[in-house]
């Protein structure tokens, strides 16, 4: 039995987060498909009654919510293929980015869920965070948000490579334009490019049908 378990659904970003991770650690575990809209299972109410939300990492009788705070437990569990810089200094800085991306990114979440006033108002917050990234991560001179090697924040991140995508297409607005943002999207070409993150990633047919079914059950209450 493989001691490690992950509680997730492919259509999430925060689930990919932790899958990318484990997978750039070499870190063998078993993917349990978890519903997390229509239907959440018994074993997930038990092991996340707070939230009640993926992704869940299972270690051992160890149980970890939150993708980024599974993602530092596992760099501090596996430390090889490090995800975080060794620099006080830059652990810092890594640290600052992935608690903005945190912070933020609800915002094209709200955009996506919401409409009128309100999703202007989150228009107007996501795209401000995408200017606060372009101009200020320092990715000009980078491949990644670390440097030459993937790391914590292009994880973060993540969720640009093709949640973004599907939420403009399912929209019709544009958000996250390349002329706007060249190093950003010149980062997101790096990064999803990566076989790693390449073939951890859903299929973009499915998500957009997913999202769609979503947002009209969700608009419909409104």
């Amino acid at each position: 039995m493989t001691e490690v378990k992950l509680h997730a659904n492919v259509s999430s970003p925060f689930s990919c987060r932790v899958v990318w991770a484990l997978q750039l650690k070499g870190i063998q575990y078993d993917y349990i498909v978890e519903d997390i809209i229509y239907k959440k299972s018994a074993q997930l109410l038990k092991l996340n009654p707070v939230h009640k939300k993926i992704p869940i990492l299972e270690h051992g009788e160890k149980t970890i919510c939150e993708s980024m705070i599974i993602i530092e437990y596992i760099e501090e569990t596996w430390p090889q293929n490090p995800l975080m810089p060794t620099d006080p200094y830059e652990r810092a800085v890594a640290r600052f980015w992935v608690k903005l991306a945190d912070d933020k990114i609800p915002a094209i979440w709200r955009v996506f869920l919401t409409k009128g006033e309100e999703q202007e108002k989150s228009k107007k917050e996501s795209l401000e965070m995408l200017r606060a990234i372009e101009d200020h991560a320092g990715l000009e001179k980078k491949k990644y948000f670390g440097g030459d090697r993937i790391g914590i924040v292009d994880i973060a991140f993540g969720m640009m490579v093709l949640w973004y995508g599907v939420i403009e297409e399912v929209l019709g607005v544009k958000l996250f334009e390349a002329q706007a943002f060249p190093r950003l999207h010149a980062w997101t070409m790096h990064f999803k490019n990566l076989p790693v993150i390449k073939e951890n990633l859903p299929d973009r047919d499915y998500l957009m049908a997913g999202f769609i079914d979503y947002r009209d059950n969700v608009l419909a209450y409104l």
